[in-house]
């Protein structure tokens, strides 16, 4: 019989969530920093990199980026998708999967809000869309990461990590190729929004584990 690890064990286990998680904020919050502050050429990489993109714009790859826009962000991105993930969970009778994926969701998005007026950083020119305020950190990037990297931790599937790695990728990419955000805006997002995933999914690790357990054996005894 496998021994049940004890409280101190689990506390033990449940470090490195909370340490990779707090190093991935505290990145993004030194990230937000360097670009207010200007101690590097950060700037200079944001300019470059969007000269690039308005440089190769197409209306081949508009459509695309203005699809991903309406998924990650607005009504559907912050309310249909978050919502939605934990009924789906709740659903399938996993019901403390469907907190973590709520709890990860609002966190993440309060934060985007809180460090966008925080650092009140503007948006570029080359916009093709209408933004709100505020250009760091990418809401939708940061949307996109907690989604990616708790749905990862807790379906524990190789061809999750995959395929949230890659929406990932699409979200920064269609952010800064509709011109709503700089460079260093994804970036921050993606540490930001990882970060949280991480940290909110630690509380419920143990629960979600005997949850997943539970559901491997009604599955074992289904007909």
């Amino acid at each position: 019989m496998t021994q049940r690890p004890t409280p101190v064990e689990h506390r033990v286990a449940l470090r490195w969530p909370f340490l990779a998680g707090s190093t991935a904020v505290a990145l993004a919050l030194a990230l937000g920093l360097l670009v207010a502050l200007r101690p590097l050429d950060l700037p200079e990489l944001d300019a470059e990199w969007m000269a690039e993109i308005v440089e190769h714009r197409s209306p081949l790859w508009e459509v695309p980026a203005l699809v991903m826009s309406w998924l990650g962000g607005g009504w559907f991105g912050i309310f249909v998708v978050p919502l939605g993930g934990a009924l789906g969970f709740v659903l399938c009778r996993r019901p403390w999967a469907g907190a973590a994926f709520l709890v990860a969701s609002i966190v993440s998005a309060s934060l985007v809000q809180l460090l966008k007026h925080l650092f009140g950083r503007a948006r570029p020119e080359q916009m093709l869309v209408p933004a709100d305020f505020g250009s760091f950190p990418s809401g939708h990037v940061a949307n996109a990461a907690t989604i990616a990297v708790v749905l990862a931790l807790i379906l524990q599937r190789a061809w999750v990590w995959a395929a949230g790695a890659a929406w990932v990728a699409l979200m920064a990419l269609s952010r800064t190729y509709l011109g709503v955000h700089w460079l260093t805006d994804t970036v921050g997002g993606l540490l930001l929004g990882a970060g949280v995933a991480v940290i909110a999914w630690a509380p419920f690790a143990a629960r979600l584990a005997r949850e997943w357990n539970g559901a491997v054996r009604r599955d074992s005894v289904a007909p």
